[in-house]
């Protein structure tokens, strides 16, 4: 029971750091548009090149956010579940990880933004095909399992090390 509602908050607190940005200005996560998209809205002019899929400023920042996931997965584990070892550290924040990950991709992705108009680009309305290829935002979900792991191992490092520390 604990771990559903660990879930469901993550899940909320999540789509509130992605979706109230977007509802403001769709272009704060054009990192995250199929890249015919992302490519039109640079020739549009909406957006800089620096801020293309993997331009060095983007991985300087998702960097920087998988370091702050490790710490908030950390004390999560460590405090609410109750993790003492690698493993369970390991387990219990890629269990959550796999959770938001894949409620990103169904429920944000090929739901929210496949489907509503209030993220179309201006200029990119032509776009629908690429708008709801569903196959782009799955591919994403398979990558961020990748990512989660080490993210999710150096939360497992975490948790010893809090063990050590706080007992």
């Amino acid at each position: 029971m604990n771990f559903m509602i660990e879930s469901i908050i993550v899940c909320i607190v999540f789509s509130a750091l992605i979706v109230i940005p977007m509802l403001k200005n769709p272009l704060v996560q054009i990192q995250s548009y199929p890249p015919a998209i992302g490519n039109r809205a640079i020739e549009l002019g909406l957006v800089e090149k620096d801020r293309a899929r993997k331009s060095k400023k983007t991985v300087i920042i998702k960097s920087i956010a998988s370091l702050f996931f490790v710490v908030i997965l950390t004390v999560v584990v460590y405090f609410v579940n109750g993790a003492r070892t690698f493993l369970a550290g390991f387990g219990i924040s890629y269990l959550l990880w796999m959770v938001v990950n894949w409620y990103d991709a169904l429920v944000l992705d090929c739901l929210l933004f496949c489907h509503c108009k209030r993220f179309v680009l201006p200029g990119t309305e032509d776009m629908v095909k690429e708008y709801h290829d569903y196959w782009f935002h799955i591919k994403g979900s398979m990558i961020g399992m990748m990512i989660g792991l080490p993210v999710c191992l150096l939360t497992g490092a975490c948790t010893i090390l809090f063990t050590y520390l706080f007992g």
